[in-house]
């Protein structure tokens, strides 16, 4: 499967399974998506599970969070990150808050698709990657798969989750290649980074997109200049696998960071301020960030410029060797 057939058995195999599971958003229902993963749904499982909203993210989770509240496991999708910055207000103050806001009377077992990422020339806000804005909030969870495998694994436990989850799928990867995906349910843990690749001198962290980006890097680095990489995918954004990563720094003892969003406050900071507190004694180098510059995403002209390439992480990996 590609990764939107990947995310279509995911969801299929949860309203199968659990009657409480309702699909709702723009055009989810008879067109089935705006990139068809919600396709065949509406016609499976009717129109009082898939549901097509108004164009209004702000209504769409508040009524998500209501019903979640209620008993229902809701799966929204908003049609690209860069819009859900409309219901913000209803992410925070409410989806992220309730259980600890009721003491624990109420959960909020809802999760919040929406394609991200850039590399595919779309129109402003279309192409964000804004994980680390909602990374900030307790209470969210925020997951970013990398493949197809993964994606129906997250997304299954996601939506068995007891709390709300951010679903990040990157646009580039959603038919860029296929993995073998079984047909079945399975769960893949949230909170648990994915050991790509072994290796010894330095450490590439990355997830979505830039994994793959990681990937090719490192494998060139190792066949033009004998440098072995070790290459994380973090897959869950919020909760970091803390435990991966700083077992891999003080393994190799260099570290680069690679992610699309902004520089300035962005999880490479975070990242690179947890090793310091825990691996800075086994550190031979400070770690190293290749990101996405500090501006709004760029039109299309100029977004290869923006966007983290395989010689810019090559760059930041040979920085960590030579420091």
């Amino acid at each position: 499967m590609h990764m939107v057939a990947a995310i279509n058995s995911a969801l299929d195999n949860e309203m199968q399974r659990d009657k409480n599971v309702v699909l709702l958003g723009e055009d989810v229902g008879v067109n089935g998506g705006v990139f068809r993963v919600t396709d065949g749904l509406f016609k499976k499982y009717g129109a009082d599970r898939v549901v097509d909203t108004p164009l209004a993210e702000l209504s769409i989770v508040g009524l998500s969070i209501g019903m979640a509240a209620a008993g229902l496991k809701p799966v929204a999708e908003i049609q690209f990150s860069g819009f859900t910055y409309a219901s913000f207000e209803q992410l925070v103050s409410h989806a992220a808050r309730i259980r600890y806001r009721s003491g624990g009377k109420f959960t909020c077992p809802m999760v919040l698709r929406s394609p991200c990422g850039g590399g595919i020339h779309a129109l402003e806000l279309h192409s964000e990657s804004n994980e680390a804005i909602y990374s900030h909030m307790p209470g969210l969870k925020v997951v970013i798969p990398s493949g197809p495998y993964e994606a129906k694994g997250l997304l299954i436990s996601a939506i068995r989750s007891k709390d709300p989850v951010l679903f990040f799928e990157p646009m580039k990867l959603y038919r860029a290649f296929r993995e073998e995906v079984p047909e079945t349910p399975y769960e893949i843990p949230l909170g648990k980074a994915n050991l790509g690749k072994e290796g010894k001198d330095v450490t590439i962290i990355s997830w979505s997109t830039m994994y793959h980006v990681s990937m090719l890097a490192a494998k060139k680095m190792e066949e033009e200049n004998g440098v072995s990489c070790e290459v994380i995918d973090l897959r869950t954004i919020n909760p970091i696998d803390t435990d991966t990563i700083i077992n891999s720094v003080k393994k190799t003892g260099r570290v680069v960071i690679v992610h699309e969003g902004p520089r300035n406050a962005g999880m490479g900071a975070e990242i690179s301020a947890q090793i310091t507190e825990k691996a800075m004694l086994s550190l031979h180098a400070p770690p190293i960030r290749v990101t996405g510059y500090d501006t709004p995403y760029p039109f299309y002209k100029t977004e290869k410029f923006y966007l983290p390439d395989i010689e810019k992480v090559i760059i930041g990996i040979n920085k960590a060797m030579n420091f």
